[in-house]
């Protein structure tokens, strides 16, 4: 080992040393970038170039997003912000028996319609339930009461099938066990067989609760809702019996195939005329209180709220269908009051004060108790799971208690009922989610309590009786549709409120426990 002396020609400063009999390295030369200067600070000047590079990069992803802008959505992103985000999705390859994944598809579909379920939740468990077995090339179209699905996977024979939903019944159970089916599918531990055997055990499941309690449900909610609205026990009773005899009547029309405009317009006329037969024989009773308990019943509360939601959700068509079939059964209700108003006049049925304004006649704990029955009644009546009919009861009065703080504050007659809705709407998605079912179970009974049901009575008889109330009528028509479709709205609108409060209740979970 030699040792470079100090300053010789070989370059090494003092210390370095070379292999015997090897001459000294000269130093490598450096490439130089035009412009560029080599000085001590050149390694912070290329780190500031590093991250202008990456900021440039965040702006341009921020600027024009993940993809291009004209690629086409994947159709699994649909689901983001629903209660099936981000399912389990095999990649196995096309389906071979793809066909009958779509038949499950379809079933569930229907079922869920059947229901009442609004399209988006139709479409969002039909885009979830093919993902999870293994149909990426998938396409959902949902029109009114049909349901079409087209599958064409690449390179193969395209399969399209349909479904046309013709009936519909009151099973909010049935639709709470289809909603967990379709999360259990989605969780990636049922089988297609498994799902298609526990979707038809659901179909033929008896409903929770009995023909003769769902009658008699009718008639408590009706004797509990006049007494909270304003009326007393006499009015109460004669609701519960008018209520109880359109329960028996529908039955009997609906095994004659009656529509049910028809079947709408007698119910409103038969409570109606009873009101009016025990006012004209000196009961005393206020006929508006009875005939407003009569038909909350009566009105189109789920397929209103599907409807506003359909319209935002983006299914015009079938929004449009929906709000045809409730305005059709609000014109028969209303039609059925007018003419028993009218036939009540001929007869000499002496005029009534609809201008008086009314509260309840009980303590505020009594007035309390009377909207608990009327909840929970409801739930008997829209057939609820049993263990959410509790969380129903208890989402209505917290509902209530909005509604008086809104009144007190002077919100408005027009607004409150709509702030108390999208209180409802929030409480109710955060609640049905946490117990496996969907958001319309636990919404549509707990706002019923806020529809105009006096309002309706008032204009009809302002309408019907005597020219000089016809243009007061034709005003209280169209506050108390803009009342109804307030509250309708409002659900919604707390619903996607709640969203971001309810990630951790279902798509983000599943994707934790996944990895």
């Amino acid at each position: 080992m030699q040792t470079s002396p100090k300053g010789s020609s070989g370059g090494l400063s003092s210390g370095q040393t070379t292999p015997a009999g090897q001459p000294p390295r000269k130093p490598r030369a450096r490439k130089t970038v035009p412009g560029s200067h080599h000085h001590p600070g050149s390694a912070s000047a290329q780190r500031q170039d590093r991250s202008s590079a990456a900021a440039k990069r965040m702006l341009r992803r921020l600027v024009q997003g993940e993809t291009p802008p004209t690629q086409a959505m994947s159709i699994v992103e649909r689901l983001a912000g629903s209660p099936y985000a981000n399912p389990l999705v095999r990649t196995a390859g096309p389906d071979a028996s793809a066909r009958k994944t779509l038949d499950l598809a379809l079933g569930l579909a229907e079922t869920m319609f059947r229901y009442g379920a609004g399209a988006l939740e139709v479409e969002t468990a039909i885009i979830a339930v093919t993902a999870a077995f293994g149909l990426d090339s998938i396409e959902v179209d949902i029109t009114n009461q049909s349901v079409l699905l087209n599958y064409s996977p690449k390179d193969q024979t395209p399969i399209t099938v349909m479904r046309v939903v013709r009936s519909w019944t009151n099973n909010y159970a049935g639709l709470g066990l289809v909603h967990q089916l379709v999360t259990d599918i989605i969780d990636g531990g049922v089988s297609r067989a498994e799902a298609s055997n526990r979707l038809n055990e659901i179909m033929h499941r008896p409903k929770p609760f009995p023909r003769w309690a769902v009658t008699f449900s009718t008639g408590a909610f009706a004797a509990a809702i006049v007494g909270f609205i304003g009326g007393g026990p006499l009015a109460s009773l004669v609701a519960f019996v008018s209520t109880f005899l359109v329960s028996l009547l529908q039955r009997v029309l609906g095994r004659w195939r009656v529509p049910d405009f028809f079947t709408t317009a007698a119910s409103g006329f038969l409570v109606t005329a009873l009101a009016m037969l025990f006012w004209s024989m000196d009961v005393p009773i206020s006929p508006g209180i009875v005939v407003a308990g009569g038909i909350l019943l009566l009105l189109p509360t789920g397929r209103l709220v599907s409807a506003v939601q359909d319209a935002i959700n983006g299914f015009p068509v079938t929004a449009s269908g929906r709000f045809l079939s409730a305005f059709l059964t609000f014109g028969a209700l209303v039609a059925g009051i007018a003419v028993a108003l009218v036939v009540g006049a001929l007869l000499g049925v002496p005029r009534l004060d609809v201008t008086q304004v009314v509260g309840s006649q009980y303590p505020f704990a009594v007035t309390l108790v009377l909207l608990a029955v009327a909840l929970g009644t409801i739930c008997v009546v829209e057939q609820s799971p049993m263990n959410l009919v509790l969380p129903t009861v208890l989402t209505g009065l917290a509902g209530f208690l909005v509604f008086q703080l809104s009144e007190l504050v002077g919100v408005g007659p027009r607004l409150t009922p709509a702030v108390a809705a999208i209180f409802i709407g929030m409480l109710a998605r955060m609640i049905a989610l946490r117990m496996g079912a969907p958001q319309l179970i636990v919404a549509v009974p707990a706002v019923l309590f806020l529809f105009p049901g006096l309002s309706i009575f008032r204009a009809m008889y302002g309408l019907s009786i005597g020219s000089d109330d016809i243009t007061v009528g034709a005003v209280g028509i169209f506050n108390a549709l803009t009342i109804i479709l307030a509250i309708a709205g409002g659900v919604v609108f707390g619903d996607n409120l709640a969203r971001p409060l309810t990630r951790n209740l279902s798509g983000n979970d599943r994707r934790n426990r996944r990895r």
